[in-house]
């Protein structure tokens, strides 16, 4: 910041004054003064959370407009992101143009969700549902469920106006990117929302989607039991299971006997997760966070969740089958609601779903030139293959989350043609972070996939990664695209020596942010000939040129 204020002070009133900046600031000037206006403004009050700002908590154009006047006294700190943002555009569209120029796509990213505290819902509040939180069920990067804390989209505000904020998006992006990937593609159909007081995705539901009555719950023979399904099922013998030398310390400080002998309820200041995690706050030892976890699972030890906005509907809680209220059924009862889950989660939505979908998608990918691309993982629908394919967005192919439940590992070469295949994602170990995970999976998938007899080496070899890549590239996908950490894993002298430090984020952690940094300089990788004529020999000989 030092930096920049000096280059604008000797700059940025001949940058400003220039026909180049005109143009860009009048083709930008929508986005570009609120965005400047909030970025002084949150550094000026020293936070991004607009609701805490002393004034202009609440966005107004009129107030906006005063002081963005050049001849204001707030000109000066809002006009430095004017010319940042300037040359961020330049610098960006002379590497953009020069990719093209040597044949090279590029391929950009629109991420499903906003932050709470930024220009756009200080902005636009009313495409956004700020009372709910977005996030992902239970998965394989996480056994509680993901909660992002960015918000919801009002699908029906943005339906009025021909989804203009997201038309504007794809036509910004347009500018510089020939493909696109739409992270969590699935959110055009329904995503997950979590209440407010939720700290983990175990209490979210689907939005939207269909509740269920009460009378529909009991058409499957499940008789409709307030104080089992809604509200978390806390009995005397699994407390010590859970909480082993702290149970009595629990009862005597988080819950409180009812009236049914063994039974306890939370107690009104714990009981929900948010109130749970305040009284945790700075508590970092072992034993604090092994009772603050098994309160969570206490809270969210439900068998369904009110709707969010029709009190008189309900849905039944996520992966609620490995919890204890769905032990305490009878077996008849655990088939009925067996049959009601499997129902409801796989079945009940498809056409719904796919109808909401193609509300937005059509003309969202129709609108640019680009290529799109899906990022499908996760809980799929069958309507979103039905979509993705009707609209010709590639899916993403990922061998160690196959689409198919029936398979461990995909297999490259039935990869849908119109698909993007690769080995890991940014919300994934590496490959080498994968090999040392879990050794039984990792034997499995040497014999089995990789064709090798006897014991797998502990660790990925570069000739093993090579196999892999080699595997991925001769895959039938359209597009095989590789992390450059895992492109570096075939060559024993340039591949980190750390494969634990090539992980780029952990999802399932809102407090992981994207450390990752290549450990080579670009210098170093342009002379790493050994690398480079592997990965040159491996595209040519897979046709991928």
């Amino acid at each position: 910041w030092d930096y920049f204020r000096l280059i604008f002070k000797q700059e940025g009133e001949k940058v400003l004054a220039s026909d180049t900046f005109r143009n860009f600031y009048e083709a930008n000037k929508e986005w570009l003064r609120p965005y400047a206006v909030f970025s002084y403004l949150r550094d000026a009050y020293k936070t991004p959370n607009f609701r805490e700002w002393p004034r202009y908590s609440t966005y107004d154009a009129a107030e906006i407009e005063t002081l963005c006047r050049p001849e204001a006294a707030d000109y000066p700190h809002i006009a430095i992101y004017y010319y940042i943002q300037f040359n961020l555009h330049l610098q960006l569209l002379a590497a953009t143009e020069h990719a093209r120029a040597n044949g090279v796509v590029l391929k950009g990213d629109i991420p499903i969700g906003i932050s709470r505290n930024s220009v756009e819902a200080w902005k636009e509040p009313h495409y956004f549902n700020l009372n709910g939180q977005a996030g992902a069920p239970p998965d394989d990067f996480s056994v509680n469920g993901q909660n992002w804390g960015f918000p919801t989209y009002n699908w029906d505000v943005m339906e009025k106006d021909g989804y203009a904020w997201w038309m504007k998006r794809f036509s910004k992006m347009a500018e510089y990117f020939d493909a696109y990937r739409i992270d969590h593609i699935l959110g055009f159909f329904r995503i997950w929302e979590i209440p407010m007081h939720a700290v983990h995705g175990l209490l979210g539901q689907f939005v939207p989607a269909l509740g269920m009555t009460r009378e529909e719950i009991e058409s499957y023979g499940l008789a409709f039991r307030e104080d089992l399904f809604l509200k978390p099922y806390i009995h005397e013998y699994f407390l010590e299971q859970m909480f082993g030398p702290h149970a009595d310390y629990v009862k005597q400080t988080f819950i409180e006997p009812t009236d049914v002998w063994e039974i306890y309820r939370m107690r009104p200041e714990f009981d929900t997760q948010r109130k749970v995690e305040a009284y945790f706050v700075g508590k970092t030892d072992a034993d604090s966070i092994w009772i603050r976890d098994g309160l969570y699972a206490l809270i969210s030890n439900v068998l369904f969740v009110p709707d969010r906005t029709d009190p008189y509907k309900y849905h039944p809680r996520i992966a609620v089958q490995h919890d204890y209220v769905y032990r305490a059924l009878n077996d008849w009862e655990k088939e009925a609601f067996n049959r009601l889950y499997d129902q409801y989660y796989y079945h009940r939505h498809n056409d719904f779903w796919g109808q909401q979908a193609m509300k937005k998608l059509p003309q969202l990918t129709q609108s640019t030139r680009m290529l799109v691309c899906g990022e499908d993982l996760g809980m799929i629908p069958d309507c979103v293959a039905w979509v993705m394919n009707e609209l010709r967005i590639l899916s993403l192919e990922i061998q160690r989350m196959p689409k198919d439940p029936t398979q461990e590992f995909g297999h490259p070469d039935w990869y849908p043609y119109r698909s993007v295949c690769t080995v890991s994602t940014h919300d994934m170990s590496t490959l080498r972070g994968w090999w040392e995970e879990d050794f039984q999976q990792t034997q499995r998938y040497y014999n089995s996939m990789l064709g090798h007899y006897g014991s797998a080496p502990s660790v990925a070899t570069p000739e093993l990664c090579e196999e892999v890549i080699r595997k991925h590239l001769e895959s039938n996908s359209i597009l095989c695209i590789l992390s450059l950490q895992d492109w570096m894993s075939i060559d024993g002298k340039w591949r980190n020596p750390n494969a634990g430090e090539e992980r780029i984020n952990v999802p399932a952690n809102p407090r992981h942010y994207w450390r990752w940094r290549m450990h080579l300089t670009l210098e170093q990788l342009m002379k790493a000939e050994s690398l480079n004529e592997k990965i040159r020999g491996l595209i040519g000989q897979t046709g991928r040129f």
